[in-house]
């Protein structure tokens, strides 16, 4: 994932810039690069493939002297880690650093190019610098010229502009990704979280969604989407502290609840192609899989990342026609389960890559001659080094030991997988793959747009919280969703929730529902709405307390039967489950809020399970 720092100094930039950048390594990157303006004002930058080292013999033998810059760790997404791929991107006079996923970079780049712009790279990020020097070169001021930018820019996003012959401005902006202003003594600083200022200024702003801010050296001005001026608190961090700071955020659980539009980007880009529309696989980490050989697939995992396999068994079965068995890794280990003895491929979901039964899993299937692959958090686990191939999930270090944004980043990449898979058994047509990337693609604008939600649900909490049991209910791919949501619930607020197919209702759980005993569905108008809405109505009949979460269609259909609605945003039905996990998430963290629980230790419960 990706790293922004930018900084207009008194002091030589570049190796400040590089300072910082280290600082961001952790967050994993495949190529790096600064730019700064010269004595007289011009833009020079230099980049480089690979670690900070590779950046930092570059400029060895091309010095930049400048002491306003901006800096970027690059994890590939939209074209390969290289050296023309790599962040700075400039076009005219102006350069730009870029977290996120900008979904509409096609048809600008398309526009821009019959301006006669000259494209050289592959990236969405060069689209924003010709976008910007195309508006200058309108007439437009810096400021207008993004101003103007930033409306036409849809997707999640996190941005630093540098402009040649203003060594007295800086202007960043928001939207899903999160971005930081850190305040000096006649100097500024932005950068992707309060780690990368630390070294140089314990006071940070957090700029919320949509802000996006104007910087000299001595002054700021911060703006909201709609443009209009406003203040945001500035916060004094502890440079120690700044790897683990919370931010404006109450709890690490809540800030990383609401990281997930950046967290998605940065794994569905590592496996998204959007300029081709296709899904590639890093191969590059393990051995490449022949999907035409794979007869069956078994998943194992635990906890939340089991729910991950859960869904990730309808995608796979549907989208690439491949026989699927999910199962929880502390019963796989001991039944000595029956596997094929070829076409078997086992993929183990962890977020630590430490999880001792996921570990004791993946050993016992590849002593029994299956491929085996693992969707990971970090890179340099002992599941990541034992599997044959290792699928990313770049979801950034999470505190909280309820699971969020690796949650929604396992998803994002077991999609990816999917569709990659579909697509290679011929299982799914090039529109049919389009459609899906596509839809990947406009995931952490959704979610973005969902976390809007958050009053709204807050305020619902509070009754919930008065609750001593929930039921959670979803169909097909939802009733995975209704588990999970069901997990967050009963783990952090400590009431009792259990979750279930809708299609069981009748089959016992109906039994349990009564005036005090609130419903929760999770039910997108899909072609399984029909069915749900039937359960909502004979829960609601039956006196039950309807919490219905679904888009504009569903709740239209559901007319007044539900006590409380949360419409979400209309979305591809493959995607929908990954969006739908927000206001679970949300809804869990306001009712554990509102009782005062431990949100991110919670009792009895760690982080990662290392022992059995």
């Amino acid at each position: 994932m990706c790293g922004i720092i930018g900084i207009l100094g008194n002091e030589p930039a570049a190796p400040r810039l590089i300072e910082a950048l280290r600082r961001l390594e952790y967050r994993g990157y495949d190529s790096a690069g600064i730019a700064a303006l010269s004595a007289t004002g011009a833009l020079e930058r230099v980049r480089a493939p690979g670690k900070l080292k590779n950046l930092e013999a570059e400029l060895e033998t091309t010095p930049l002297q400048g002491t306003q810059g901006i800096g970027h760790t690059r994890w590939a997404t939209h074209g390969s880690p290289t050296v023309g791929n790599a962040h700075p991107h400039v076009s005219g006079k102006v350069a730009v650093v870029h977290n996120g996923i900008i979904e509409n970079f096609r048809d600008l780049r398309q526009m821009l190019e019959g301006k006669g712009h000259k494209f050289e790279t592959q990236t969405d990020t060069e689209t924003i610098a010709h976008l910007i020097a195309a508006n200058m070169q309108e007439g437009m001021s810096e400021v207008e010229a993004v101003k103007a930018g930033l409306s036409k820019l849809e997707g999640a996003f996190a941005l630093a502009f540098l402009f040649e012959d203003k060594p007295d401005l800086m202007i960043g902006a928001r939207k899903g990704s999160p971005l930081a202003i850190g305040v000096g003594d006649g100097e500024m600083y932005l950068g992707s979280d309060a780690l990368a200022v630390a070294p140089f200024t314990n006071r940070v702003i957090y700029l919320e969604e949509g802000d996006w801010c104007v910087l000299h050296r001595e002054s700021y001005e911060i703006f909201d989407a709609k443009g209009h001026p406003v203040e945001r608190p500035v916060t004094i961090v502890q440079g120690a502290g700044a790897a683990a700071e919370k931010g404006n955020y109450r709890h690490f659980m809540q800030k990383e609840i609401f990281e997930q539009p950046d967290s998605t980007a940065r794994t569905i880009g590592a496996y998204l192609n959007v300029l081709n529309q296709t899904v590639t696989l890093p191969e590059e980490n393990g051995e490449a899989i022949d999907w035409k050989e794979i007869t069956s697939l078994q998943m194992v995992a635990c906890g939340t990342a089991h729910y991950a396999t859960r869904v990730a068994e309808y995608w796979f079965e549907q989208v690439a026609g491949i026989p699927v068995k999910t199962d929880i890794a502390s019963e796989f280990r001991y039944r000595d389960p029956a596997l094929p003895r070829t076409g078997g491929l086992a993929i183990f979901v962890s977020q630590s890559g430490e999880t001792a039964d996921t570990l004791a899993a993946l050993r016992y299937c590849k002593a029994q001659g299956l491929k085996t692959a693992a969707v990971v958090n970090v890179p340099t686990s002992t599941i990541a080094r034992e599997a044959d191939l290792v699928l990313p999930t770049l979801a950034g270090p999470e505190i909280g030991v309820a699971s969020t944004k690796a949650f929604t980043a396992q998803l994002s990449a077991l999609a990816a997988v999917a569709i990659s898979a579909g697509r290679a058994r011929e299982m799914l047509s090039r529109d049919a793959e389009i459609r899906l990337v596509r839809a990947l693609t406009e995931l952490p604008r959704l979610i973005s747009t969902t976390l809007a939600l958050d009053e709204r649900i807050e305020a619902l909490a509070r009754d919930i919280a008065k609750a001593t049991d929930v039921i959670y209910l979803g169909r097909g791919v939802h009733y995975p969703i209704a588990l999970e949501g069901a997990l967050k619930l009963k783990e952090i607020s400590y009431i009792h929730a259990e979750g279930y197919a809708s299609g069981e209702l009748k089959h016992g759980p109906i039994a349990l529902i009564d005036e005090e005993t609130p419903v929760v569905f999770v039910a997108p108008f899909d072609g399984l709405f029909d069915k749900s809405l039937s359960n909502l109505q004979e829960v609601a009949a039956r006196r039950g307390e309807v919490i219905l979460i679904s888009d504009e269609a569903g709740l239209r259909a559901a007319g007044e039967a539900p006590a409380h609605r949360i419409e979400l945003p209309d979305c591809d039905p493959f995607i929908a489950p990954i969006l739908y996990s927000v206001p679970v998430q949300l809804l869990a963290y306001h009712v554990a809020v509102e009782k005062g629980t431990d949100v991110d230790q919670p009792r009895n419960l760690a982080k990662s399970v290392t022992v059995e």
